[in-house]
């Protein structure tokens, strides 16, 4: 029961965390692909930090935003909403460890799109935000596709930041990788091993299907 409940609250943390995610990441992506502006290399190399930082210190950074103190955890104090170590900040850290590689995919994604196409519309008197989405999003989709269960699938496995900023409390913040590593430190192998094999499974999926997602994409634009 408790290794069902705890794969249960990943996978609905981590399809939250997704969610999470999409807006921003699109966003991002598109600013990425079709932007041109100063500074363009700052924003680039900012949403790449998390894959490259350590993860415990990316939750560092998070603990310290969302603390009561912290300036985002006091504005959230205000109207009554609490972060750290609860199944937000699970959600939370998730979403920042998966977001760079939804935003790499995506951009790709949007950079294989041809340009006439934005560019016909555009003429034909279609605002930006339109061209975006009749235009650009459905072209990209498979990419889009791909970057999302991409995410999920890092959510799936995320375990530095979430420890820092959302804690192992059973039946309230532990994770697939949270509580393997609590069960390893604990002695229940047995349990760890199971969880293991759980992840590898969910993850396995998830990449699985992305891959596909990314050859489609990549059949697409082949002439």
């Amino acid at each position: 029961m408790e290794l069902t409940r705890i794969t249960l609250f990943t996978i609905a943390s981590a399809a939250g965390a997704t969610a999470l995610m999409i807006g921003p990441g699109l966003a991002l992506a598109w600013l990425l692909a079709r932007g041109e502006f100063r500074g363009r290399l700052m924003v680039e190399t900012f949403v790449s930090m998390p894959l490259v930082m350590p993860p415990v210190a990316t939750g560092l950074i998070l603990l310290m935003l969302c603390a009561p103190r912290g300036p985002v955890g006091r504005l959230l104090q205000a109207v009554g909403i609490d972060i750290v170590f609860t199944w937000k900040a699970v959600v939370l850290a998730m979403a920042v460890m998966g977001l760079p590689l939804f935003v790499r995919t995506v951009r790709a994604g949007i950079e294989q799109v041809d340009r006439r196409y934005e560019a016909v519309a555009a003429t034909l008197g279609a605002p930006p935000l339109r061209v975006f989405f009749t235009i650009t999003l459905p072209l990209a989709l498979p990419s889009v596709l791909a970057g999302t269960m991409l995410g999920f699938a890092r959510a799936i496995g995320e375990f530095g930041a979430t420890i820092v900023i959302a804690g192992s409390i059973p039946g309230a913040t532990r994770t697939l990788a949270v509580a393997i590593y609590s069960f390893t430190e604990t002695g229940r192998d047995r349990d760890a091993a199971v969880l293991i094999g759980i992840s590898a499974a969910v993850a396995f999926a998830a990449l699985w299907i992305s891959n596909r997602l990314m050859v489609r994409a990549a059949d697409g634009v082949r002439p």
